[in-house]
């Protein structure tokens, strides 16, 4: 037997013992893992291919302040800008029971912004030549048991009006967002707000997004509306922040892991230790040196928290998966990829050896004789 088969056979003898610690363990990486993508997913990742030729000017107070229309046509003449198009939330109700996000926007040129959504050509004209057309995700069409031609009539809670409208288009994305598109002309129609909560603003190249969002704010700086143009994905990490300190949140989670795992991997691997004092003076005995010892409890330590980290890396993805997959909007941007995998092997490789080092030191060069004349 060599000594990686003996290590790995040890860490099973105490088996109810192993499988608890694994358990334990394997939530802890789990929740380590997740944080991990969440970080990566909204500070490091670009959501989408295209999101990054897309910027968003909104009020440079809050974007809840909305901007004269009229900014729409002057943005369009800051160069290498390739479309323009108003988003208005209009955050009505379903039935009373069933919410979801409704955007307001022009039908004639949002799609070539969004250019991520798949919807047949007969659709995308069928909206656009509806006044009270809307187009849909297909997951919130399907929860809903919405389709083609349906009448969805949403209840105005921040604007005092009623939406009646009527399903054009029912598109796919890579990123499943519960959301529904119309056209805001219905709304400026019955309230004639004249104002546009935000600009959805796309580039020709990404070589000229910083360019363009420089020249938009220098546009309107002295203007009674000033405005703050910002890229997309930046845009979103702010209505993020609204919730808090969402850097330090993730941040302090991942530490108190950290620091809860390595304490239950060094108490699980100091009992198997001390309960094994006569063996190690028995291996002693048998030649075996205090460094072959030391390493043969720091490589138990370590495979126990690589089962773990297998075990939690598993779960981790069906987890996303699930949570990709509900209404949760911001939620659709989380992906597991290979780096935040072999970041927390790493970890998880780094806690078995720091947990196990020191008693596994202790342990190798202890007195012989007083080793074997230990009674468990």
């Amino acid at each position: 037997m060599t000594l990686t088969q003996f290590a790995m056979r040890n860490t099973w003898r105490n088996k109810r013992r192993s499988l608890l610690s694994i358990l334990s363990l394997g939530f802890s990486f789990l929740l380590l893992t997740f944080m991990i993508t969440i970080w990566r997913s909204l500070y490091i990742d670009p959501w989408t291919a295209k999101g990054a030729l897309r910027m968003v000017c909104r009020h440079r107070v809050s974007f809840f302040v909305p901007m004269p229309g009229y900014y729409r046509e002057k943005i369009r003449t800051v160069p290498n800008v390739a479309n323009v198009v108003p988003l208005n939330r209009f955050d009505g109700m379903y039935k009373d029971e069933h919410s979801f996000i409704q955007i307001g926007t022009d039908p004639g040129e949002f799609l070539n912004v969004y250019q991520e959504y798949d919807l047949a050509a007969d659709q995308v004209t069928a909206w656009q030549q509806d006044p009270t057309g809307a187009i849909v995700d297909s997951g919130l069409a399907r929860r809903m048991g919405w389709k083609l031609g349906d009448r969805v009539v949403i209840q105005g809670v921040k604007f005092p009006l009623e939406l009646a409208l009527t399903i054009r288009g029912i598109f796919r994305s890579a990123l499943p967002v519960p959301v529904l598109y119309f056209n805001w002309n219905y709304v400026e129609t019955k309230i004639r707000r004249g104002g546009d909560e935000v600009f959805l603003i796309s580039a020709d190249s990404i070589d000229h997004v910083s360019r363009i969002s420089l020249a938009i704010d220098g546009m309107f700086r002295n203007s009674p509306a000033p405005t703050r143009t910002e890229a997309e994905q930046v845009f979103d990490m702010d209505a993020v922040a609204m919730f808090g300190n969402v850097k330090g949140f993730i941040l302090s989670i991942s530490l108190a892991v950290l620091f809860a795992t390595l304490m239950a991997s060094a108490t699980t691997v100091a009992m198997s230790i001390r309960e094994r004092t006569a063996e190690v003076a028995v291996l002693r005995t048998m030649g075996l040196v205090p460094k072959t010892i030391a390493a043969l409890f720091v490589g138990e330590a370590v495979t126990l928290c690589l089962v773990s980290w297998l075990l939690a890396g598993i779960a981790a993805y069906g987890l996303v998966h699930v949570i990709v997959y509900s209404a949760a909007p911001l939620a659709v941007f989380l992906k597991i990829k290979p780096i935040a995998m072999a970041a927390s092997l790493v970890l998880a490789v780094t806690l078995g050896v720091l947990s196990a080092i020191i008693p596994a030191y202790r342990a190798s060069r202890m007195n012989i004789v007083q080793g074997l004349r230990h009674v468990h």
